[in-house]
């Protein structure tokens, strides 16, 4: 059991995992916020324009040997708009981050880039050299 614990530990606390977990959270919110803006700005505006105050009032009742059916299409309506907002709004959202993200790639790709470092044989070169100069002076000098 402690062996299970632990690989859970570990599982949960994956960088992937918590941000997954983050996003959930975030889309949550921001599902919210889309519903809020179908039910409170754009149906009352499409109701203007169709006469109707509230879609999902929408429904047709089938009536067959004293059974009634209701077929509540209205919600299915604003559901759909619901949708086509919110994957609208992602489609944006996708769009924005790939954009900043080529920018961003742009910008590095501006950036000079470092000079390469010295190899060990141009440093031990630069190394006897000196070595040689210095015994070169050494000796012209006694």
């Amino acid at each position: 059991m402690k062996q299970f614990l632990k690989e859970f530990k570990e599982f949960a606390m994956r960088g992937n995992v918590i941000d997954m977990a983050v996003g959930v959270v975030v889309g949550g919110a921001f599902s919210k916020i889309v519903t809020s803006l179908v039910n409170d700005v754009i149906m009352p505006l499409i109701s203007l324009a169709t006469g109707q105050v509230n879609f999902t009032v929408l429904s047709y009742v089938f009536r067959a040997g004293g059974n009634e059916v209701v077929l509540a299409y209205g919600n299915f309506i604003q559901t759909v708009v619901e949708f086509i907002i919110l994957a609208f709004c992602v489609f944006c959202a996708v769009k924005l981050m790939t954009k900043l993200r080529i920018e961003k790639k742009k910008e590095d790709a501006k950036t000079p880039a470092a000079p390469p470092a010295p190899t060990s044989e141009q440093l031990l070169t630069e190394i006897r050299d000196l070595l040689r100069a210095q015994a070169e002076q050494n000796a012209s000098k006694n």
